[in-house]
């Protein structure tokens, strides 16, 4: 026996060591600990039936990981779709309380520059969800607690009723004397006779069933009655229902996405810090607008910019205070005079010291006023759209493209190949383009002074 053991254990040691440090991994379940715990005078059944009511709050999606979780390894703006989960410990104490214990592990996919290396990861909580759920669960065992609890009653039994003593039973059908036990007594019962004059009989009769049908007729008017009261009254309170739903306050100022990967940015420019991309149909409140951008709220302090033409904006808001469709149109505006091939002539790392085409754009008619930059940007974009199938047959000789608006308002825009690839492929809409590219100066190609400045 010695020498099974000791031949397999050189097979079993590694196994072995897998499976210790599974259940190494397995019993820690979540990478930061222990986690957050609080005492509750409460038993432990009266807490764990307030945790049914919270299943909702127990896990979801982060709208951003900055201020919930921690990463020793990358930056946080390099994480996205971020999820958190709890999981919740509930023990007796000595004093008749309870311990709970909450943990909380967050995952996020990581966007490595290099496809390889991306993916899901595991972030540390920095304890804020920990202390919001146990918070939470403070305030659903006292609004339990603030609850009036309903007696309940017995149900009433009926009393047993006593025959009266003049009442007697129906004769049975008597028994053959012949065999009848001559033990038993003989009982005679009475037996009721008919009055010998018909005729009061027959009138005694019609009389009472008059009086029957006369207080049927009154029971079921009667019950007409009641019926009808009912019925006014159950349209009574359901009218008064659909006042009490009318008058309700219904949200009135939410934002919708229309498309995923919408970009929040931290302020209202097209060269702003992107918080996270939001997907299709998040909704946020809406703090303010303007004529290009939503100041929304996130979730408790946190605040950001959407471009507007990527939500859907809530009934209540005009369309009024939008620009009206511009004419002449970009195309009548400005048009391509020169197109090459170059090094990128800027220090924007992405392009820096790369060659790019270079397209460069003036206006039509020289003394017209500023085109203002949503023109600009909408012209932009039709010139990247008919370049681009050049930029993608040639991806080791041209790494992106660069627009110069030769004008004393213009600028320079610039977009690598790997963004216009995700933007035609839908993956990018038109703002999170914009917010991929490089401009100089940004303010040429933001409305400052009608979005609010940047």
């Amino acid at each position: 026996m010695k020498r099974g053991f000791a031949g397999s254990g050189r097979s079993l040691a590694g196994p072995f060591l897998t499976f210790v440090v599974a259940l190494c991994l397995v019993e820690s379940g979540y990478p930061q600990g222990s986690g957050l715990e609080r005492t509750f005078p409460q038993s432990k059944a009266t807490v764990e039936q307030a945790l049914k009511g919270m299943q909702t709050a127990m896990g979801g999606r982060l709208p951003v990981l900055d201020g919930f979780a921690t990463s020793s390894d990358h930056p946080l703006e390099r994480f996205q779709r971020g999820y958190y989960q709890s999981k919740i410990q509930v023990s007796s104490t000595a004093s008749g309380g309870c311990l709970v214990r909450v943990s909380v592990q967050v995952t996020a996919w990581y966007a490595d520059p290099v496809a390889a290396h991306a993916g899901y990861q595991l972030l540390a909580s920095n304890g804020r969800l920990e202390m919001d759920l146990l918070d939470q669960l403070a305030d659903q065992i006292a609004s339990k607690a603030a609850q009036p609890s309903v007696k309940s009653f017995p149900s009433a039994v009926p009393a047993r009723t006593e025959k009266a003593p003049d009442m007697a039973e129906p004769n049975p059908v008597e028994p053959n004397p012949a065999e009848r036990n001559p033990a038993e007594p003989t009982i005679s019962a009475p037996v009721p006779r008919i009055p010998e004059n018909s005729g009061s009989f027959s009138s005694s009769l019609a009389q009472s069933l008059a009086e029957q049908e006369k207080e049927k007729n009154g029971t079921e008017s009667g019950k007409n009655k009641l019926d009808e009261q009912d019925v006014r009254g159950l349209q009574a309170e359901a009218n008064s229902l659909d006042e009490i739903l009318k008058s309700q306050a219904h949200p009135t100022n939410l934002v919708a996405v229309k498309k995923s990967g919408t970009p929040v940015v931290a302020a209202a420019s097209l060269s702003a810090k992107t918080l996270f991309l939001a997907s299709a149909h998040d909704e946020f409140e809406m703090l303010d607008f303007n004529r290009d951008w939503v100041h929304v709220r996130i979730s408790g302090l946190s605040r950001g910019w959407i471009w507007r033409n990527n939500l859907e904006m809530p009934a209540s808001v005009p369309d009024s205070d939008l620009p009206p469709s511009p004419v002449p149109a970009a195309g009548d505006l400005f048009h391509v005079t020169r197109e090459e091939k170059a090094q990128f002539p800027g220090d924007w790392g992405p392009l820096r010291g790369k060659t790019v085409k270079i397209v460069s754009v003036e206006k039509i008619n020289e003394s017209q006023k500023d085109a203002g930059p949503l023109l600009r940007l909408e012209f932009a974009k039709s010139v990247l759209d008919k370049d681009y199938p050049e930029l993608a047959q040639k991806p080791q000789e041209l790494a992106g493209i660069v627009l110069i608006f030769d004008s004393a308002d213009g600028g320079m825009i610039a977009a690598t190949l790997p963004t216009l690839q995700q933007w035609k492929a839908g993956t990018l809409s038109d703002a999170a383009l914009w917010h991929q590219c490089f401009f100089d100066p940004p303010e040429s190609f933001t409305a400052a002074g009608s979005s609010g400045g940047q």
